[in-house]
């Protein structure tokens, strides 16, 4: 099992820097980032995990740019958005930067992609909440078309592009869904990505055969559907019930917190990863 890291890394914590290096040095797979443009202050979402939402929410830097620095000072750590709000994106910019990213780093990015969950957040960049879902398979699709072999034209509800070049083309183009179970969820997974995040990794044992029944209904390869539980705070009773689920990969939670913080965390969770390759 691969164990990779997320965390809300902000002008407070430690370097994406500085982290990448150590995340490779202890053999650990991956550095995951989430996404938040800004939080407004007259807010009436509420925090979907209750109480007052933590302050780095509001400082976190932007995924992509701190994610291109892990690249430039690593060579093997994955590196992925958990999660990249597409709907808050312009899908023609946001194609060219997951390509070069992917690109410039050798093929080591994961796009896991949500559909938010601050309403006001998302209304600022100009979502109508009710169809956001929508809007995010819709800018997929776009991109997807960028990213085709050949230059090729998109018209969607939502937006539109010419047969275009757009280089550079992903290497892997692997994309991931973050949310709750469901069969919302369940469905764009199927239609437009290559698994599932599940935030916290609560109940897998009776959601898991759920999504594997509509991945096969919807003639997805079996053997090809990735879980990857996401924001864990692992245990070795949770690590082995997830390993017998077939879950190949782990993400577990860092805190937002400096340098001597961090670091104490990865020692933690350094005996989950053994030899550098991240088995358990």
């Amino acid at each position: 099992m691969r164990i990779s890291v997320t965390i809300f890394l902000t002008d407070e914590t430690i370097t994406p820097t500085r982290l990448a290096r150590e995340l490779e040095a202890r053999g650990f797979a991956g550095l995951y980032l989430p996404e938040h443009t800004h939080i407004p202050v007259e807010r009436v979402t509420p925090y979907p995990a209750g109480g007052d939402l933590p302050r780095e929410y509001g400082r976190t830097l932007d995924p992509f740019v701190a994610l291109g620095q892990a690249a430039a000072v690593t060579e093997r750590l994955g590196l992925g958005t958990g999660i990249t709000l597409v709907a808050q994106h312009d899908p023609i910019d946001l194609a060219k930067q997951i390509a070069t990213l992917d690109h410039l780093s050798g093929g080591r990015f994961t796009l896991g992609l949500g559909f938010g969950w601050n309403v006001e957040e998302a209304a600022d960049h100009g979502v109508d909440w009710r169809t956001r879902r929508e809007l995010v398979q819709d800018r997929m699709a776009l991109m997807r078309a960028l990213w085709a072999d050949e230059p090729t034209a998109y018209e969607g509800e939502f937006g539109s592009v010419r047969a275009s070049h757009a280089f550079p083309k992903p290497v892997q183009r692997r994309t991931l869904v973050g949310g709750a179970a469901g069969p919302k969820l369940f469905s764009h997974i199927c239609a437009y990505a290559d698994g599932w995040l599940p935030i916290g990794g609560r109940g897998l044992s009776e959601s898991l055969p759920v999504l594997r029944t509509a991945w096969a209904d919807a003639g997805r390869d079996p053997a090809a559907l990735q879980v990857v539980p996401y924001a864990v705070f692992p245990n070795p009773g949770k690590l082995a019930h997830y390993a017998d689920l077939g879950i190949e990969e782990v993400v577990v939670q860092l805190p937002p917190a400096g340098e001597s913080e961090v670091l104490k965390a990865l020692d933690e969770y350094a005996r989950y990863v053994q030899d550098g390759t991240g088995d358990v």
